[in-house]
């Protein structure tokens, strides 16, 4: 018989606190210091055994070891080259889980959690401010972290510094821009308690960029969450399908004193998203982060649009250790996911937003509004309600397959604070036209 979907679609609250995701592109020393009491804590060498009890958040199947699946008629069977230790796919729109292999299972997110970063921070600065770079807004970068290359004592705008945050995974600019929110420490801080507002119970942030730290760990199921947040932002859209930008370089001074600053291009680290050697680019492509440090492995979330079908795939760190791994296990999962879309059952679900209001008002206010904010922060951007050109770019960045500005379904609106619109589709980019 064919399988029945979910009458009820629950939307996704995007907070006013909100900011990024994701990768952490070179190999960083690993920390064996002891876990912190009150939280969970990799190891230098992560169990292969997931635990036995893991968060029932989302459902009661996906707290379950190994993997949860409910194949109806017709529908394909799942890949079987997937080595994650950890993996899920997800439609985007609706939060219906519709496979998933150990989603709670907490491990190391490597720069993934920069998406959380970005989702709690964004909102905060317009791109057009200027900001900068002081000695202190540089220090305490990891050993070997990934840089976008920032200078001391150079200005830089806002805009310029998501660019560094999304294409190189750029720590330092990750550490400048938590300059600017009040430092390291506040930013953690900031970005613990917006994982909490998501329900994003795995995670427990040490450091604001996804360097290896001693307790610092999400899971699949949370860094999911994490992407869909942050997709409902016209910015990050923008910033996670860039391919590729020109970013500052040093001022310097010719023989006649006079003062020049160029640029130099950096490209996104998204295989998914801009293609190598062994990866082509993925059809519907629109980021969102990837990562890799010595103790998560290679972590990847992405999003991809088919035929109207918007979906999230997660993957954390594939045992088989093959260059791009990480991208060809998610290109699998998401093919499968297009192929069974309509025909599995979900075993679980993504959560709202604590505080969110699911009820009846919700969709009698949402209904009536437009161009209202997505998020409660006072220099966050907002959704418009009238699609905006799949092609455009950013000023200073270009888009392989254009930047997800446009919004394809209802507009969601923020009712009371924190109250949002059930049963119509989440807001999503008008994914994208595939770069040639």
């Amino acid at each position: 018989m064919p399988v029945t979907k979910k009458t009820i679609r629950r939307s996704m609250l995007v907070t006013s606190a909100t900011l990024l995701s994701l990768s952490l592109t070179t190999t960083v020393p690993v920390f064996a210091a002891d876990k912190p009491s009150s939280s969970p804590s990799p190891t230098a060498s992560p169990s292969a055994t997931p635990p036995a009890n893991m968060s029932t958040v989302g459902g009661a199947r996906l707290g379950q070891a190994g993997t949860q699946v409910d194949l109806g008629a017709g529908a394909p069977v799942l890949p079987k080259e997937v080595t994650a230790r950890s993996w899920i796919v997800t439609d985007a729109e609706s939060g219906d889980v519709l496979a998933a292999h150990n989603a709670h299972w907490r491990l190391p997110p490597a720069s993934t959690l920069k998406m959380l970063f970005a989702d709690t921070v964004l909102p905060k600065f317009p791109g057009t401010e200027r900001h900068k770079v002081a000695v202190t807004d540089l220090s305490g970068i990891g050993a070997g972290s990934s840089m976008v290359g920032i200078k001391e004592e150079e200005t830089y705008t806002v805009h310029d510094l998501w660019l560094g945050v999304f294409l190189r995974s750029g720590n330092d600019a990750v550490h400048v821009l938590s300059a600017m929110n009040g430092g390291v420490d506040q930013t953690v801080k900031d970005m613990q308690a917006h994982a909490e507002d998501l329900q994003a119970l795995d995670t427990h942030v040490v450091s604001p960029d996804g360097y290896d730290q001693p307790g610092q760990v999400s899971s699949a199921y949370d860094l999911t969450l994490f992407a869909r947040s942050g997709l409902q932002k016209k910015d990050f859209r923008e910033y996670c399908s860039t391919v590729r930008a020109k970013f500052p370089g040093e001022t310097k001074k010719n023989d006649k004193g006079k003062t020049t600053r160029e640029t130099f291009e950096i490209q996104n680290t998204n295989r998914l998203l801009t293609g190598d050697t062994d990866v082509s680019t993925y059809q519907g492509i629109a980021g969102v982060k990837n990562g890799n440090t010595t103790n998560a492995g290679a972590t990847f979330t992405g999003v991809a649009e088919r035929n109207g079908k918007v979906l999230l795939v997660t993957v954390m760190n594939p045992e088989k250790d093959e260059h791009n791994e990480v991208y060809k296990e998610a290109a699998r999962l998401l093919d499968w996911g297009f192929g069974a879309t309509g025909k599995v059952t979900p075993v679980g679900e993504l959560v709202p937003p604590k505080g969110v209001d699911t009820g009846a008002q919700a969709g009698a206010s949402a209904s009536a509004g437009s161009d209202a904010p997505t998020s409660t922060g006072g220099r966050g951007d907002k959704a418009s309600a009238s699609p905006v050109a799949a092609s455009t770019a950013s000023k200073d960045g270009t888009s392989g397959i254009g930047t997800a500005l446009a919004i394809t379904g209802g507009l969601l609106v923020l009712v009371a604070g924190a109250v949002f619109l059930v049963n119509r589709r989440w807001p999503l980019p008008d994914l994208m036209r595939r770069r040639r």
